[in-house]
């Protein structure tokens, strides 16, 4: 084996990073269960408290892109080591939230933690010899999604037991650490390039994510009048249209809208994009489902407790899918994997719309979730990684991970809006669960056709990568050889 020029483990460090990208994905799904905890807490409504999972998402997808660009310039390890940093005091201060707007802002201080994915993607392509690349960047990529199953898991128990503000504070116990080990174990970064932030576009992409989440999360309480509503959706339209036209003419774009000209990478983030919605979703709505009392004429009345065993099974299946995936792909190819995932993911969700009147449907329709999760997105990683020059794999996986997230944010501001129903009720109606669910179906039918067009790389083709520019590595052009 070949060792990076760094002479540093490459064990030890993808343990390292490992710790922070579990640490990661456990915040963004330990608040999950809670809601309705912090909903009564704060005497305040579905629709505002679902923020609490909107502005955390809202913050690491336009987090994610910057800080990686920032740890190209100034070192990743040193930029790792400070977001971890802000990681931990993001918990600090919901741990000591006076309201549920100061809570909302910790958890967006918190959502800073995405630059963890693409700042670990990019230690790993520096510090791991080239064939171990593409499986490290598949491994983190599962120990996100393990990581935000976890979080779901635990949280109910801490509630239970303790109290919703110490999920924060064992989550700053947890995450300091990390920093302080990133600092000691990982070399700094061997490869620097010459960049700048793209202030416009992270502006531009901010605001036109807002505008459209504002639009769908507060269109029942305006009762969809007209003007807001249509006033919102416009200005996000003309937000994001401005964003990607900024990004693509510019030299050091924050997501790169150039490698979208390669069909493996435009339809697998396509279908991360719908995958997102409902990964998100699920985990923070189903606890919400069985816990509402069997009055309501649905759920279980579960405690926050057992309302996390629920999810269990989803991460369980979740981690075991996840490392099998490298085996199935082998047999079946990344393509098969990831069509097999989101099959699975369809049949769950449409379960959890029919058959959820029994625990043990629910129990069932979690693990097969899990499966079609672990195995999808593991796919999703290998085929991005394999589409993309050696040089891209950090900013290529970064993407994708980001365009899951942003995905994230919108299917949990719309599944919100669709389970509320009529805000003039306390509880939801067992119709407007099943048309929640059937809208995460939706998301997931979605992602399965476009992962159908996902090209196959056929056998004997050769890729020739040709570098446009020594400062500009995204700027690349390819053809295939035969």
């Amino acid at each position: 084996m070949v060792r990076p020029a760094s002479g540093a483990h490459p064990r030890r460090v993808f343990a390292v990073l490992a710790i922070g990208v579990i640490g990661f994905g456990v915040l963004q799904s330990l608040v999950l269960p809670i809601l309705p905890t912090v909903q009564h807490h704060f005497g305040t409504s579905q629709h505002d408290v679902t923020w609490v999972l909107t502005a955390y998402l809202l913050s690491a997808s336009v987090a994610t892109p910057i800080l990686g660009r920032i740890g190209d310039t100034f070192g990743k390890e040193k930029v790792l080591v400070l977001t971890l940093a802000v990681l931990a005091i993001g918990c600090v201060l919901a741990a000591v939230a006076p309201s549920l707007g100061f809570l909302i802002a910790a958890r967006a201080v918190q959502g800073i933690g995405g630059g963890v994915l693409p700042l670990s993607f990019g230690i790993i392509r520096d510090e791991f010899p080239p064939a171990g690349v593409a499986g490290a960047i598949g491994a983190v990529s599962g120990l996100l999604a393990f990581g935000g199953g976890l979080g779901a898991v635990v949280a109910g128990p801490i509630v239970d037991w303790l109290d919703f503000r110490w999920l924060f504070w064992f989550s700053a116990i947890a995450v300091a650490p990390a920093a302080l080990l990133v600092a000691l174990v990982v070399p700094a970064s061997p490869v620097r390039l010459r960049s700048r932030i793209n202030v416009p576009a992270a502006l531009l992409l901010s605001a036109g994510l807002t505008a459209l989440l504002l639009g769908v999360s507060q269109g029942p309480v305006w009762d969809w009048a007209p003007l807001p509503v249509i006033s919102l959706f416009a200005a996000a339209a003309l937000l994001l249209a401005g964003w990607v036209r900024v990004e693509l003419r510019s030299t050091h774009p924050l997501i790169d809208m150039r490698m979208l000209r390669r069909p493996a990478v435009r339809t697998t983030n396509l279908a991360a994009v719908f995958f997102g919605a409902g990964q998100f979703t699920v985990v923070g709505f189903l606890p919400t489902y069985v816990q509402t009392p069997v009055s309501a004429g649905y759920g279980f009345g579960s405690s926050l407790t057992e309302s996390s065993l629920f999810l269990l099974p989803q991460t369980l299946c979740m981690a075991l899918f996840g490392v099998l995936s490298g085996l199935i792909g082998r047999r079946i190819g990344a393509k098969g994997s990831l069509l097999s995932g989101l099959v699975l993911t369809v049949v769950a969700y449409v379960g959890f719309a029919w058959f959820s009147t029994e625990k043990w449907e629910i129990l069932v329709g979690s693990a097969v979730l899990g499966a079609g999760m672990g195995l999808s997105v593991a796919a999703m990683a290998t085929i991005v990684v394999g589409a993309v020059p050696p040089e891209q794999t950090g900013v290529a996986s970064g993407m994708s991970a980001n365009m899951r997230t942003v995905g994230g944010c919108v299917g949990a501001a719309v599944m919100s809006t669709v389970v509320a129903g009529d805000p003039q009720l306390l509880v939801p109606s067992a119709g407007d669960w099943r048309n929640g669910f059937l809208f995460l179906a939706g998301c997931a039918v979605v992602a399965l056709v476009a992962a159908v067009t996902v090209p196959v790389r056929r056998a004997g083709a050769v890729t020739v990568t040709v570098t446009a520019r020594t400062d500009d590595p995204v700027r690349t052009a390819e053809r295939t050889t035969r």
